[in-house]
């Protein structure tokens, strides 16, 4: 008689904006920041020494980052190595970046598209970029 498969651990793989945040703020010595008024629900975080910036979290309409759908959709902006920036936008879920330079910066999507290492990949690159 045949044993049957032990069963599947089923997993989250993606990230979503709490959950990036939180892994933000456990592995990286940085501040969070709400510089925006009108939009408060926006965090920048930034090298506690040099205070460079190394992501953004936010969210904004989808129809601003050219996706058809309605509604909101958030993101993370990081810095990448420009030689990579054009192979990584053909990734799904990855795109220019939304208000900044779109040469060194790209927007990620957090809506289920990019899978959660090349989310922490992405974060830890941009760290590093930024020190």
């Amino acid at each position: 008689m045949r044993e049957s498969a032990s069963p599947v651990l089923m997993y989250n793989v993606f990230m979503d904006r709490t959950e990036v945040i939180k892994y933000i703020h456990e592995h990286y010595p940085c501040r969070e920041e709400h510089p925006w008024a009108d939009t408060p629900n926006h965090a920048t975080f930034k090298h506690l020494e040099n205070k460079k910036w190394f992501a953004l979290v936010a969210d904004v309409d989808r129809s601003k980052l050219g996706i058809a759908e309605l509604g909101k959709i958030d993101f993370i902006n990081l810095k990448n190595d420009p030689d990579l920036i054009t192979s990584l936008r053909r990734e799904p879920g990855i795109l220019p970046a939304y208000h900044m330079d779109k040469e060194h910066w790209l927007t990620v999507l957090l809506d289920g598209s990019v899978n959660m290492d090349l989310i922490k990949a992405l974060i830890e690159t941009s760290f590093e970029m930024t020190e």
